[in-house]
């Protein structure tokens, strides 16, 4: 996609203040269920409708399951390469078999000795680095159940955001977000791995700071911002998957959650 194509303002508050709250009485989903569907019958249950400007935070795993993207290590056979990269990291060969599946490659495998299981950190095919290439075993049905990223999270996001817009009748935003850990820094937060309408990046350049001073390098990751303030309300257990952001200053964008991702080229440690 384009790099952060500007469109008309969405919103533009009164006040300094935002409203973030949750989505509630979602079911627990499954292959082929419509998620645009559960989401305006729950809100209207709690007596919601979103309006114009509205941005919805959507865990990817609800998306996933809803596009199928699961996978049984039953239905799996580990290839030779697997089998040896398992015995690596203590994990199952399987499991190992679809980190590969769904990689371009393979950064680095580790493995401590106080770790029952060891990780593997690999470039994801839609290009983020991340643990174990996303494929996850947490909120799933049943043991041996495996969730992957969406197929294609931006369009997910955008098909998602045009049926809750054609219902309500207004401009929103949608982000697909995921749990990332971050180098140097402990401890896991949200990110934005799908968008729609919503700016990747609000650049500031040549923009004046607080006392005047030109702004040279600034440039706020938006959607990521977004997505790391839902895990405040999402949680990993409280069945929470869907937040809504009210009252914020934002531009629609043609945006893509790819415009968050560093260019090689500028890859220190590469």
């Amino acid at each position: 996609m384009n790099n952060l194509a500007v469109a008309e303002p969405v919103n533009e508050p009164e006040f300094d203040s935002m409203q973030m709250f949750t989505v509630g009485g979602l079911p627990d989903f499954k292959p082929g269920m419509n998620l645009a569907q559960h989401l305006i019958k729950a809100l209207e249950e709690q007596g919601e409708s979103l309006q114009q400007g509205d941005i919805l935070v959507v865990a990817h795993k609800v998306v996933s399951k809803c596009e199928g993207a699961v996978v049984d290590v039953n239905d799996v056979t580990a290839s030779e390469e697997a089998i040896s990269l398992a015995k690596t990291v203590n994990k199952d060969p399987r499991k190992v078999q679809v980190i590969m599946d769904q990689s371009s490659r393979i950064v680095r495998s580790m493995k401590r000795p106080e770790q029952e299981e060891g990780i593997l950190i690999a470039e994801h095919k839609l290009g983020f680095i991340c643990a174990n290439a996303a494929v996850d075993e947490s909120n799933t049905d049943r043991p041996g159940q495996l969730i992957t990223l969406p197929k294609d999270p931006d369009s997910s996001a955008v098909t998602l955001c045009k049926q809750l817009e054609t219902h309500f009748s207004c401009r929103l935003g949608v982000v697909v977000s995921d749990t990332f850990g971050r180098p140097w820094r402990l401890g896991q937060t949200n990110v934005a791995i799908g968008l729609a309408r919503v700016p990747a990046i609000q650049q500031m350049y040549g923009e004046g700071d607080a006392w005047g001073r030109e702004l040279k390098v600034t440039a706020p990751a938006f959607a990521d911002e977004l997505a790391a303030a839902s895990g405040l309300l999402m949680g990993k257990s409280g069945k929470c998957p869907a937040i809504i952001f009210r009252g914020l200053n934002w531009q629609a964008s043609t945006s893509s959650a790819k415009q968050i991702l560093r260019p090689i080229r500028e890859d220190l440690f590469r």
